[in-house]
């Protein structure tokens, strides 16, 4: 496929690491489709990189809200065309305490968000990629997916979601010609991350997990923690016995945090 034809489509694209997937893709001399709650500031910056006006759109899209995803899906086959790629990125990171009852309220803006959110992206581009024969799904998820954590009982829950949904999909269609790719993040430079108060170990910059994620997506990967050595963090934690990984849970501080990509 010549360059400048490939289309993207990415959703959070607004900051941290949509913004920098978006970047690395137009470095690369793909088209990208920007979905994004903040448009005007989404436009701005696009604007202030200089990119060529054929080479990029923003779409406006809330994923909580199905309806505004699926619209912003059809502008997009209406104006660009099918992605080739399709990036479900938007979250957002909130600390759930289950013992508040305010707190359930909190919980399901978690799963609308990351979970119905990354369906509500996937599924207005399914069926044409069926027909067509191909296609790559990405869902970012986190290594939060890995073990339950305190303090973080939603977002560990809804992570844990987008690897069972994205591992449901690959097999669902696989005889599609449509990839599925899990990206599991560890801690990233990101404006969510930057107000951590706590230790982030291996923290990335977003410019170079982007570099590292366009790499697994082009390759089709199935499943790629980034960076590495959070994968070898991963590694140790999935295989960790039960009562190790209780000792070791129950002695870390409860900390409740709120910030959205």
């Amino acid at each position: 496929m010549e360059p400048g034809t490939r289309l993207v489509f990415i959703t959070g694209a607004s900051s941290g690491i949509g913004q920098a997937l978006a970047a690395r893709y137009i470095a690369a001399g793909w088209r990208v489709a920007l979905v994004a709650r903040r448009v005007a500031d989404m436009r701005q910056w696009a604007m202030a990189q200089g990119w060529p006006a054929t080479q990029w759109a923003v779409y406006e899209a809330d994923v909580r809200q199905e309806a505004t995803v699926a619209a912003a899906a059809q502008a997009c086959l209406q104006s660009q065309g099918l992605p080739d790629v399709v990036v479900a990125n938007a979250g957002i990171s909130v600390g759930v305490d289950l013992s508040l009852a305010e707190d359930l309220a909190v919980l399901r803006d978690l799963m609308d968000t990351n979970v119905i959110g990354l369906a509500a992206t996937f599924q207005p581009f399914i069926e044409p990629m069926k027909r067509r024969g191909h296609g790559i799904l990405v869902g970012v998820a986190s290594v939060a997916a890995i073990r339950g954590m305190p303090g973080h009982a939603g977002y560990c829950a809804a992570k844990a979601a987008v690897v069972q949904m994205c591992e449901t999909l690959r097999g669902e269609l696989r005889g599609h010609g449509i990839r599925v790719v899990t990206l599991a993040p560890g801690y990233i430079d990101t404006p969510m991350t930057r107000a951590n108060t706590y230790p982030m170990p291996f923290l990335m910059k977003a410019e170079d997990f982007a570099d590292q994620a366009f790499s697994a997506i082009e390759h089709g990967v199935r499943w790629r923690v980034i960076p590495w050595q959070m994968g070898v963090v991963t590694t140790l934690l999935r295989w960790m016995p039960r009562w190790l990984f209780d000792a070791i849970a129950g002695s870390q501080q409860h900390r409740k945090k709120q910030r959205r990509t």
